[in-house]
């Protein structure tokens, strides 16, 4: 008598990483933070539908309405000028999540393209290292500050004020923060070079472009994914340490960084203006990288496989 019962389906690769993800605690708490604040930034404006920029133009009612603690009525309290916290947090998240996913994929699309060519390309090696090199030598703050001095009046004509500055900080943080994904996806490609299956598609001839395409870059992709999470937390940091030296976006337009640089001058007598966006980055940033913790153990076969 033969078992003729079906055999089970076999689980897909991303099905076996999200079984491994989900073993990693540490990872579960921060994919629900983060997602809880992408959810606060985003829908939260559709619930508590008021003005960020909302100045009253009647004196007297600006005079009682400033500086406000938090309240039914202004659940995060309200700033200097009557403007309500709860909403501008909402529209500083915004701006500030945009950054660091915006940067993040200028910095992980150049850095992957040097790594692999550098990695792959052997008469490329040296120059393109060396050129990260020269990189990684820059120091970042300063070089970002030149950069906002040089470019912020010509984009801001061309895109105005917010798409200019905007423009401006993603690539300026996209252009200083892609060498260390280069080094990483490099020495990856150094070592799958040697493996037999590259060596066999390369035997029959394969072409240089399919085999990046097609055996290469699939196979890097675990590193990649890590760089790219631990790169939004950086340009969330980077994007903030600008706001807060007033070289990011104008006082009109909400970050959470400018939320900070505002509320440092009253930092003695109202706390809570400094401890929210406070509390937002470290949230954002640490969530991000128990997420990229996490994530570089679900996409490493070595360990999927125990």
């Amino acid at each position: 008598m033969t078992d003729t019962a079906p055999l089970a389906k076999p689980r897909s690769q991303w099905a076996d990483v999200w079984v491994q993800f989900k073993t990693h605690k540490g990872a579960l708490v921060g994919l629900f933070v983060f997602v809880s604040l992408v959810l606060f930034v985003s829908v939260g404006p559709l619930i508590w539908a008021k003005d960020p920029t909302f100045i009253n133009p009647d004196g007297a009612t600006m005079i009682r309405t400033r500086n406000k603690p938090p309240s039914l009525e202004w659940p995060l309290g309200t700033d200097q000028l009557g403007r309500d916290m709860l909403a501008r947090m909402m529209k500083g998240g915004q701006v500030s999540i945009a950054v660091g996913l915006t940067a993040m994929v200028i910095s992980i699309t150049l850095g992957t393209f040097v790594g692999v060519i550098a990695g792959y390309f052997k008469r490329l090696d040296n120059v393109l290292m060396r050129v990260t090199d020269l990189f990684l030598a820059l120091p970042l703050l300063p070089l970002l500050l030149v950069m906002a001095m040089l470019f912020r009046d010509p984009l801001s004509k061309a895109f105005g004020t917010e798409g200019g500055t905007f423009l401006l900080i993603v690539v300026a943080i996209g252009l200083t923060s892609w060498m260390q994904a280069a080094r990483v996806v490099r020495g990856e490609v150094l070592a799958l070079k040697e493996r037999e299956f590259v060596l066999a598609a390369r035997s029959i001839g394969t072409p240089s472009r399919r085999m990046i395409l097609r055996h290469i870059l699939p196979n890097v992709m675990s590193p990649i994914m890590v760089a790219a999470t631990l790169g939004i937390a950086n340009a969330i940091i980077t994007e903030s340490a600008l706001s807060f030296l007033g070289l990011g976006f104008p006082p009109d337009f909400p970050t959470w960084g400018r939320l900070l640089f505002d509320g440092a001058e009253y930092i003695q007598q109202f706390p809570e203006r400094v401890i929210w966006p406070g509390v937002a980055i470290s949230l954002t940033v640490l969530s991000v990288n128990y997420i990229g913790d996490g994530l570089r153990d679900a996409l490493d076969p070595r360990i999927r496989g125990r």
